[in-house]
């Protein structure tokens, strides 16, 4: 497999490692970026964007990364608190009525972000269309009951997240989400992409398969078990409620709607920036006193869906011991996707790295082949 792009002087080895994932992980295309006091010191990609091995992958290629779409999110949120919009702290139905219903009266903002609303899943089974209708499932969750009372547990909300968050964004700011990340970040920075896959800089959007050898995994898979153990639990239709959450990621219906919590499609170089941007001393993207509180952490405990212990900011993950979870230092923050993708920031190395794969794994976390790109990385700094 011929590997494309640079690495730094003294960062070398990188290529193998990311040759590696092709040759042993089962990587067909994929794509790994770091940028470092705003330059880019490592940009590598290889392989093909389509199933047959006929479009090559380059380095503004789209992949659908799933979760860490949702830091993308969360920083427009935390561009809206800056600009005195939006209050972390204040009910969101005093923005958006509606979501008052069902007893999500007292809900925040805050809560919406460190995932302890309450809000993860539709109880009813809801139809397969509903994800594609903006409108309708913005409302279909304003109406929504919470699975326990708001504020009593941390439970992660894998596509809910995105409607509540982006639904109160719109209401907050009077402008449509998309408009709101072309004029925030997709277009001073430069990005290639956005949510959902259509209307951007770049229109390369690879196609996204299961690996398929499935590498040996990091962690038990006890979101896994928990879905089989109720079906009818919040785990279970958080992930399948409705089932094309799961099904649809090449389908023409699912790149061109709206689905901020898992269909963004970024290039990794699109992730490292935003990352590495936050990452610098001078980030312009947020003040500095927003900045810290969205990375100070607002919630730990075992999760009630990922079955893991988290550490919330307000919405992004922050970096813990396991392997999966690592970002760097202590101080690390960013966004793991279904399949093993990620973005984060390490402000103490000053970096922010993107790796995004078409070739999913099982895990909800990074998998072996981000974190071996990743140790590495910081083998050099």
């Amino acid at each position: 497999m011929e590997i494309y792009g640079h690495c730094a002087p003294g960062w070398e080895a990188l290529y193998d490692c990311f040759a590696e994932n092709f040759r042993h992980h089962g990587d067909t295309g994929a794509g790994f970026a770091v940028r470092q006091d705003g330059e880019t010191v490592v940009s590598l990609w290889a392989g093909w964007a389509d199933r047959n091995g006929e479009v090559p992958y380059t380095e503004d290629t789209l992949a659908n990364v799933f979760s860490c779409s949702k830091g993308v999110l969360a920083l427009l949120a935390l561009q809206q608190v800056d600009r005195g919009k939006l209050e972390l702290d204040r009910p969101v139905a005093d923005y958006w009525p509606e979501f008052a219903a069902a007893g999500k009266g007292g809900v925040t903002a805050r809560q919406l972000l460190c995932h302890r609303a309450g809000v993860v899943a539709f109880r009813e089974r809801v139809p397969d269309t509903l994800i594609y209708d903006w409108e309708r499932a913005c409302a279909t969750v304003a109406a929504v009951e919470p699975w326990w009372e708001p504020g009593s547990r941390q439970g992660y909300s894998p596509f809910l997240f995105g409607w509540a968050l982006g639904g109160l964004l719109e209401r907050v700011s009077g402008r449509d989400l998309r408009d709101l990340y072309r004029e925030f970040l997709g277009g001073p920075l430069g990005l290639h992409g956005g949510f959902g896959a259509l209307g951007h800089r770049s229109d390369r959007i690879a196609d996204v398969a299961p690996l398929k050898q499935p590498l040996p995994e990091l962690r038990e898979n006890a979101v896994g078990r928990a879905m089989k153990e109720d079906r009818d639990g919040p785990v279970a239709k958080a992930f399948s409620n409705p089932m094309s959450l799961m099904m649809s990621s090449n389908s023409a219906e699912w790149r061109g709607a709206l689905i901020p919590a898992a269909n963004g499609h970024f290039s990794a170089l699109d992730l490292a920036t935003v990352y590495g941007e936050l990452a610098s001393d001078t980030p312009g993207l947020l003040g500095s006193d927003t900045l810290a509180e969205a990375v100070r952490e607002q919630s730990r405990e075992r999760d009630q869906v990922l079955q893991a212990e988290i550490s919330f900011g307000c919405g992004f993950i922050r970096s813990g011991r396991a392997a999966d979870l690592r970002f760097g230092g202590e101080r690390g923050f960013g966004h793991p996707g279904a399949g093993g993708g990620v973005g984060f920031a390490d402000p103490e190395a000053g970096i922010g790295v993107g790796y995004v794969t078409s070739r999913l794994g099982q895990s909800l976390f990074m998998d072996r082949r981000a974190v071996a790109l990743v140790d590495l990385l910081y083998s050099f700094l």
